[in-house]
């Protein structure tokens, strides 16, 4: 029903465009003649939420098993209780901060990545490093980072202790027992906890509307002042958007749609083929 009507109001505003909606990178859809294209749009959510999961899946991952087999339990339970608030704190709450408290220290981070790095294509560039992909990366990596450790955390406090203990009982360290018992164990879990925490990524609005230079784009460079994605450019653009305008927006609306549609997909079907191949070992 969603996808039907997105298609409908879709359909219009893109008859009316005069350039390849999925190769062309521009925005001017309340032109006379109407070009516009996803392109760029569609790089810049896949790059932000890419590179935010890079850097939030493996300290979730640390965090989650810190306090299911590490912490003591007077300790782990404040934390993960404080962890589980993160979760519940408004998207507008971390652009605003991105934008106003967390943009100066990235912003020296990234002019000294370009003075030691500059050599590499994506910590080029001679600025300016203010609003710029690595911010909304990096804010999007902390809003996904509750949802990812929660998730994680549940799963891997659901190993038998039956296998915890046989393994401990052939002599394996605590490490080399989380390795091979609850690590595989929780392995479609925490897959399904990933691409949740990528969904999450793929639509977030406000977070990378305030942290994200309105820019259409595509380059790999995370450092300069640029960068969009479908849904921040959605929140920045329809306020100002005539009819096609509006259609444009909600064609662009479309794509995500299918992309986190065929993400959830995908995330189905391997954690359908981990758990067919466990059930089958055991």
């Amino acid at each position: 029903a969603i996808a039907i009507f997105l298609i409908s109001k879709a359909v219009p505003a893109l008859q009316a465009n005069t350039e390849n909606f999925l190769t062309y990178k521009a925005w001017f859809p309340n032109d006379a003649e109407p070009k516009f294209g996803i392109a760029a749009l569609a790089f810049g959510t896949v790059l932000t939420s890419v590179i935010a999961l890079i850097v939030a899946v493996p300290i979730a991952l640390g965090i989650a098993l810190f306090l299911s087999h590490y912490a003591p339990k007077r300790l782990a339970n404040p934390l993960g209780f404080i962890i589980d608030l993160l979760a519940a704190v408004p998207s507008v709450v971390f652009g605003l901060w991105g934008r106003d408290v967390f943009r100066v220290p990235v912003e020296d981070f990234s002019v000294w990545l370009n003075k030691y790095f500059s050599w590499l294509p994506i910590f080029g560039g001679d600025g300016p490093f203010g609003r710029s992909i690595l911010l909304g990366s990096l804010v999007l990596a902390i809003m996904v980072l509750p949802i990812v450790t929660s998730l994680s955390r549940e799963v891997f406090q659901q190993t038998p202790l039956m296998n915890e203990e046989a393994a401990l009982a052939l002599g394996a360290t605590k490490w080399e027992m989380i390795r091979t018992a609850v690590i595989p164990y929780g392995k479609p879990g925490v897959i399904a906890a990933v691409m949740l925490g990528l969904g999450r990524a793929l639509g977030e609005t406000i977070a990378l509307a305030l942290t994200l230079g309105i820019v259409f784009n595509i380059s790999f460079n995370l450092i300069e002042s640029g960068g969009n994605s479908i849904a921040a450019n959605i929140a920045n653009t329809f306020g100002e958007a005539n009819a096609t305008g509006r259609g444009a927006l909600i064609a662009s609306g479309l794509v995500l749609f299918a992309i986190t549609l065929v993400v959830n997909m995908a995330a189905r079907a391997i954690i359908y083929r981990r758990r067919e191949f466990r059930d089958s070992a055991a």
